[in-house]
């Protein structure tokens, strides 16, 4: 039994892998993974665009499309593609799962992260186009689209809600979910089995910025120092008691009665980034039922290699909560630090979107260039 795999027979949490790429597919590497244990792929735009600008292999599709198209409308067409090979190679595990796992996500465009209605339209037509029940659509969980999530909910549609750097906007998201779903009943849906939802809570890029903000507050004090690299994890960890208390109770029981799954934490974001710390912070600290870890496929590899499979997450609840109010003492403002990550990654996500766009427009110019088109 490898460590991946261990970790979802011992400990109830599904490892993902954050990426994918063509090359993956064609090559068996993909399935390769999903027999090493990984249950789930997630993308985002900066991995399509890593993906598609630095491999030929998207080159023959995109000339047999920019004819009869526009160049976005192209670039979907490479990502569905990608994206329905990818649900084929997992649907074996959405199978074997009972529908709990064996997901694949795809993003909604980044420039509507602040738009209700067309972040609606556009899940809607992603569902609608790639009509296979193990997909999720991945929304932003800005202000603007925590009701974009819940009427998709309340529609039946499968959610991976994504960007989410704080614990009110998670609340927010968990209520989102749960109102869904009961509207979702209200319209005579009895079975809720076939819903899907994760909140992909953002990890390191907290510790980051938190880092930062202490080295400017410290002046000199070890104290306030000492508390850099245990935001993220800490901050994490109290995300999971919120999900305990909210997946509790009449309101909940009367859902699960319905079919209803719980809306699992997926922590995001969890490759090291200070290579001070352990390459595996990320992972061995948040373990447990009920949870999704998706890690880049370098992160991955070092949990294969010496990854500690033990339960983790709620392992130091009142730590956790120790550590999160040492913080707010130092000067951290946490609810500051989710508004400052939360615009940097829609801004991210969006300039990769774009830089992809051009670079697919200059590859169309060279094409129709050298006749190749």
């Amino acid at each position: 039994m490898t460590n991946l795999q261990a970790l979802y027979a011992q400990h109830g949490q599904s490892p993902w892998v954050d990426n994918l790429q063509r090359e993956w597919l064609r090559s068996g590497h993909l399935a390769e993974l999903v027999k090493t244990g990984v249950r789930g792929v997630t993308s985002n735009p900066t991995i399509f665009a890593k993906a598609i600008s630095g491999e030929d292999d998207y080159d023959e599709q995109f000339r047999s499309l920019i004819g009869s198209m526009t160049i976005e409308q192209a670039y979907w067409e490479l990502v569905v593609t990608d994206i329905v090979d990818a649900l084929a190679v997992l649907r074996p595990v959405y199978v074997e799962s009972g529908g709990t796992d064996g997901f694949v996500s795809l993003e909604v465009a980044p420039a509507l992260a602040h738009d209700t209605d067309a972040t609606v339209r556009s899940a809607r037509s992603l569902h609608e186009r790639i009509a296979l029940p193990n997909l999720l659509v991945k929304v932003p969980a800005t202000a603007e689209c925590v009701e974009s999530i819940r009427q998709l909910i309340a529609e039946g549609r499968s959610i991976n809600v994504t960007l989410i750097f704080g614990l009110e906007r998670y609340d927010a998201v968990i209520e989102a979910y749960l109102s869904g779903l009961e509207a979702y009943t209200a319209t005579g849906a009895s079975d809720l089995s076939k819903v899907a939802s994760v909140a992909s809570f953002f990890v390191s890029r907290v510790d980051t910025e938190i880092d930062h903000r202490l080295e400017t507050l410290a002046g000199g004090n070890e104290e306030i120092l000492a508390l850099r690299g245990r935001a993220a994890v800490a901050q994490a960890q109290e995300a999971y008691v919120h999900f305990e208390r909210a997946f509790r109770g009449p309101r909940w029981e009367a859902l699960a009665a319905k079919g209803a799954q719980v809306q699992r934490p997926l922590w995001a974001s969890t490759s090291t980034k200070n290579p001070a710390y352990n390459d595996l912070l990320y992972v061995d600290s948040l373990i447990g039922p009920h949870t999704v870890n998706t890690m880049p496929d370098g992160t991955v590899d070092a949990f294969v290699d010496h990854g500690t499979v033990a339960r983790t997450v709620d392992a130091d609840q009142a730590g956790a909560a120790a550590t999160l109010k040492q913080l707010a003492d130092a000067g951290i403002d946490l609810a500051d630090v989710a508004v400052v990550l939360e615009d940097e990654g829609v801004h991210s996500f969006a300039k990769s979107f774009d830089e992809l766009l051009q670079s697919l427009t200059d590859k169309a110019a060279t094409f129709e260039k050298d006749g190749t088109n």
